[in-house]
């Protein structure tokens, strides 16, 4: 029996991803693994014009800038059916840490969603945004906010200049800080946080040491700020009461949040950010056991992390393209039906 047209047909996606990310996510495994099911993982070379290029079913990219959204516009309206994964209007959204986190104020999960104690809650921790220096400098400004508070530069853009994050112990330190910034308050989370990765319908929740805890009757004693990179790397300059905390640590011991409530709020972020490649990192605070807070949302994470990553993405970018295989052929299938309808009219 011959086969079907859709089962000769080899699909064609189109990345643009930075050098590094190129190098991390792109591996030889994932390249033959979606070979495999049909799919073809094609380079785009950002130097030309991307309407020189293709023609490709979907684009994959993590690229900036108003040139390159111009140029993906300009191929989407060439290219009706190509599929963009995901659309640079919904990423800007995630470059702001006040915008970024405002969508999670928009949920509704209801509480009980879990498989747990039935009565999880979601929110943010509080934070202000800190737009230039004579505003840091008045106390009025923060002094809603309660010490330690987590610095960060509001900009979220891929950047490590957007990663360099700081704890801040007493208002003395903030006076180190550059502006324009993000203060939120820093919520003792037990040394855990949890990472959410989100690939289309499918998610995955791991857990990660965090910064420690900090007691109000240590507070007094600790001294400017740290700075770190992420809120999963371990720096201090307390090391060795560090060291202390982490002994005590049993992170394979650490419960997860429950796995429904998890795949809600992966569910929720997914329709209102209206993105399909995500990564969210929740806390859950230790003063309330059900409470939990996202601090952070990522568009196109370091998904080579994330365990069975390629087998994840090969599903997930076959069920991307047969979608829009099956929306084709309905299209055409509707179109002939209606044609056929005109002419016996």
């Amino acid at each position: 029996m011959a086969e079907s047209i859709s089962q000769r047909r080899r699909y064609a996606i189109g990345y643009a991803l930075a050098a590094k990310k190129q190098q991390s996510f792109m591996q030889l495994s994932l390249v033959n693994l979606a070979k495999g099911r049909g799919i073809d993982l094609i380079r785009i070379d950002t130097g030309k014009p991307l309407v020189e290029q293709g023609p490709f079913d979907c684009i994959l990219h993590k690229f900036y800038g108003d040139d390159w959204k111009c140029q993906l516009d300009d191929y989407k309206a060439r290219n009706p059916n190509v599929v963009i994964l995901d659309s640079p209007n919904a990423i800007e959204r995630l470059h702001n840490r006040i915008s970024m986190l405002q969508v999670v104020s928009e949920l509704k999960i209801s509480q009980g969603s879990g498989s747990g104690s039935g009565s999880e809650t979601l929110g943010i921790p509080k934070q202000i945004v800190i737009y230039d220096v004579e505003t840091l400098r008045d106390h009025r400004s923060w002094e809603g906010l309660k010490f330690p508070l987590i610095a960060k530069p509001l900009v979220a853009d891929g950047s490590a200049k957007s990663h360099k994050m700081s704890l801040v112990y007493n208002h003395d330190a903030l006076a180190n800080l550059k502006p324009p910034i993000v203060l939120q308050e820093f919520v003792n989370h037990g040394g855990v946080i949890f990472k959410v990765y989100v690939v289309g319908e499918y998610v995955k929740c791991v857990k990660r040491k965090s910064l420690p805890d900090v007691s109000e009757d240590k507070l007094g004693n600790l001294g400017g700020l740290l700075t770190f990179a992420q809120v999963s790397n371990l720096s201090s300059s307390n090391e060795k009461n560090d060291e202390l905390f982490y002994d005590k640590l049993h992170l394979d011991d650490c419960e997860m949040p429950p796995q429904r409530f998890i795949m809600d709020i992966a569910r929720g972020l997914r329709e209102a950010m209206k993105l399909n490649l995500f990564n969210f990192d929740v806390i859950r605070d230790t003063r309330f056991g059900n409470r939990y807070l996202v601090i952070d949302i990522n568009y196109f994470p370091g998904y080579a992390k994330m365990p069975l990553y390629e087998t994840v993405f090969a599903d997930f970018l076959w069920d991307v393209v047969s979608k829009k295989e099956g929306n084709m052929t309905a299209a055409m299938n509707l179109d002939a039906k209606e044609s056929c309808v005109g002419r016996s009219g």
